[in-house]
């Protein structure tokens, strides 16, 4: 009797680790999220006049630029779209900058940007999310889009302050000529008294 209750006990023992094991094999279906993630309140710096002049010029940068603005406070499937189109707008962007635009400062932003699109778009498709590290993410991406932005402006800024010190300049030139030449005139007009 003993011999059938250790018998039973292994079968039953054996039937439970089977079916343990058919449980872990069989791959649960992904639960769709609900929770949103980034700052929905983020406000990124807009462009200058000029700026949007000139970025209008430039390929993908408005669309890139209206996608993330909007790619905080959505759920991980919006964000798996949108990171994915980041790539690839960042892609383009990178490879296509205006030559009024192409200055390092400039293009470094583009590749932080793109770095930044990349591994967001890595971390919110991985098969274990981490939803601290996806919130950093986007926080990064935020701010590598702030400093690109604010680049582009300063950009703009400095040009119009050397083209302000140039005619500066020149008016100072054009001053100085008149001042130099009453002053000739001057010395001809008090020669030619003298001469008389």
């Amino acid at each position: 009797m003993k011999f059938v209750y250790t018998l039973i006990l292994s079968f039953f023992l054996i039937a439970c680790g089977n079916n343990s094991e058919e449980e872990s094999l069989t791959p649960e279906p992904q639960q769709l999220s609900t929770s949103l993630y980034g700052n929905s309140n983020y406000k990124f710096p807009s462009l200058t006049e000029n700026a949007k002049t000139e970025v209008m010029h430039w390929g993908a940068f408005e669309d890139f630029e209206t996608q993330v603005k909007t790619i905080n406070g959505y759920t991980i499937e919006a964000i798996q779209t949108k990171s994915l189109q980041l790539v690839t707008q960042l892609d383009s962007i990178s490879k296509n900058i205006p030559d009024t635009l192409n200055t390092k400062s400039i293009y470094s932003r583009v590749i932080v940007a793109k770095t930044r699109a990349y591994l967001l778009n890595q971390e919110v498709n991985k098969s274990q999310l981490d939803s601290v590290r996806l919130q950093e993410y986007l926080n990064e991406m935020n701010i590598s889009v702030k400093n690109l932005i604010t680049q582009i402006n300063e950009k703009f800024q400095k040009d119009a302050i050397d083209l302000q010190r140039i005619d500066n300049e020149k008016q100072e030139l054009e001053n100085q000529k008149r001042f130099l030449d009453s002053v000739y005139q001057a010395e001809l007009q008090d020669n030619n008294k003298i001469k008389k």
